[in-house]
């Protein structure tokens, strides 16, 4: 069911989270870490259109 690209997207938004979880808490740069929060729904957007680019190039 889960490909090894799909573990890579989710790395990259826990990634992304982590980061961003930090800056607003650990450093309390509030700027900062919501423009890091917002990574993640682009990265989520990416990885479904790869998925169904790659799931497109199979029936055909």
């Amino acid at each position: 069911m889960f490909q090894k690209s799909d573990f890579f997207i989710l790395l990259a938004v826990a990634i992304s989270f982590a980061i961003s979880a930090y800056l607003w808490f650990g450093l309390e740069d509030r700027q900062q870490a919501i423009f890091t929060a917002i990574w993640i729904p682009s990265i989520f957007t990416f990885g479904i259109y790869f998925k169904l680019c790659a799931l497109m190039g199979r029936r055909k």
